[in-house]
Parts: structure tokens; sequence; C-alpha cells
């Protein structure tokens, strides 16, 4: 059934009412990867693909989690003055999640675009997880229920008087890596990785070779070959 806007932003501000929805194969053929982003990062080397931030830049709120899922894309921006009413639209982009969905948000520093109501709403709407360039709050709550974040700072500060939406599932930013709604979203203790929508099927194809490779290889180790054998294996 096609969605209808909460009226929180103009219709022009909404790039798209629906994602490009990938095969669930290959959703599913991401999930399978042992190790997710580190597989996935070497893979989009192989393709020559930008996509790749790590834990360092994206701290995850939760080390223990892992995310396949698909990019619903907000744009915030910090506002000139501050404002008498919140200028904070995500519900509009929580508002088009389908289960699965990965909220990511091109924030600002130091002022948070995320707190425990926008946290809980993408829980109910059953997203698997939010990705935010730049600062979210009440993490102690957004972990307690099962919700996890990637974020490049926390603070207390509230974004809803400073910071103001600008656009929904539209391309954003997310340390200089372009994302556009649809786009593939991995992400784990180790980082984050996007994959354009274009390229899913082609990444998670080499993605599996490598880590074929890798399994071989650890196999070799284990059974006691001998490292001037293995250092001859091919990759």
């Amino acid at each position: 059934m096609a969605k209808t806007p909460l009226g929180k932003l103009k219709p022009a501000a909404i790039g798209m009412m629906e994602l490009p929805r990938l095969d669930a194969q290959i959703l599913a053929g991401f999930r399978e990867l042992a190790d997710l982003t580190g597989t996935t990062s070497d893979a989009l080397d192989e393709c020559d693909i930008a996509g790749v931030v790590p834990a360092s830049v994206l701290k995850p709120t939760d080390p223990g989690a892992r995310v396949v899922g698909q990019a619903i894309t907000v744009l915030n921006r910090v506002v000139s003055e501050r404002r008498k009413v919140s200028g904070l639209a995500d519900s509009e982009a929580h508002n088009l999640a389908e289960p699965g969905d990965v909220l990511v948000v091109q924030g600002v520093p130091q002022i948070s675009s995320m707190g425990g109501i926008s946290a809980t709403i993408g829980k109910r709407q059953g997203e698997a997880a939010a990705i935010v360039d730049g600062a979210v709050r009440d993490i102690d709550h957004s972990r307690a229920i099962g919700y996890p974040i990637w974020s490049s700072g926390v603070s207390p500060i509230t974004g809803k008087w400073r910071v103001e939406t600008m656009a929904v599932n539209d391309a954003v930013h997310i340390a200089g890596i372009e994302v556009r709604p649809g786009d593939l979203v991995v992400a784990d203790e180790c980082g984050v990785c996007f994959v354009p929508f274009a390229r899913a099927a082609e990444v998670l194809a080499i993605a599996r070779r490598l880590a074929a490779s890798e399994a071989r290889r650890l196999q070799a180790l284990r059974d006691g070959m001998p490292l001037a054998e293995f250092v001859r294996l091919p990759r």
C-alpha cells in the first residue's frame, strides 16, 4: 500500500516515496559472510568502489551488532538561528521505511540528529539500525531497545532547535562517501560499508569468492600446513 507523507517536509524535499528493492537473496548472501565488513571492503576494493568507513570514524553503540539493509536517507543542516519549533523531520524517513531498512543520516558535528524518540520510532518501524555522520544522544536507550547506531559523535545537545531536515531519500554524504536511497549498507564492529544499489550483486559475487578463499587458507593453517607451503597458496 502506498504511503502518505506526514507533512513535515515540502513534497519536493522527499526524493522518492519507495526504494528500489534488492533481491532478498542478495541481502541473505551478505548476511552469510562471516567477516561481514572486512570481506565486503575487500570486494569493494576489487570493484574500485570507495564505500568504506572505519569504526574509528563511525562508532557503533553496540559492538556486537551486525547489520545488512538498504538505506533510507536523511539530510540535516545547521540553522543560522535557533528555531522555536523543531526543524527535524526524520519522522518522514521512518514513515517510509520497510522492515530491515537502515536509516542513514547526514548530520552535523556536536549536535544530536537522533535521540530516544527517533530510535524508538525506527525500532517500531522494523529498521535494522541507523548510521549518523554527526552526533546522537540517548544511546543507553537505543542500546536497551536493540536499535544499533553507528555515529561520528555523541552529544546531549538537541538538534530540535538547531538543525533542520532538508531532504529525505535524496543523496547524502557520509564521511565523504555518497550514499543514495536504496544503496546497500553493511555494518559491524569494524565499520560500515556502502554498496551502490546497481553493483550489489557484483560485489556479493566477489565477496563470496574472497570468503571461500579465506576459509580454505584458514583450514590449511588448522591442518598444520607448513608456512613455506602456505605462503604460496593462491589468494
